[in-house]
């Protein structure tokens, strides 16, 4: 999804803040789950977790 300038700084969704802490918690890596990151850092951690993940199954 492509984002415009004013939202690359906003805060991540509830959506990805719930994808986020299920998914840290699943990958074992409860220290990234970080309540108060950017929408676009979320994303990126939401994709790196995704990937460990499906790496480790």
């Amino acid at each position: 999804m492509a984002r415009l300038p004013h939202q690359i700084d906003a805060p991540m969704s509830p959506r990805q803040l719930a994808t986020l802490r299920t998914l840290s918690a699943e990958a074992y890596q409860p220290k990234l789950f970080q309540p108060n990151l950017t929408s676009k850092e979320a994303e990126r951690r939401i994709a790196a977790l995704k990937a460990e993940i499906e790496l480790a199954n």
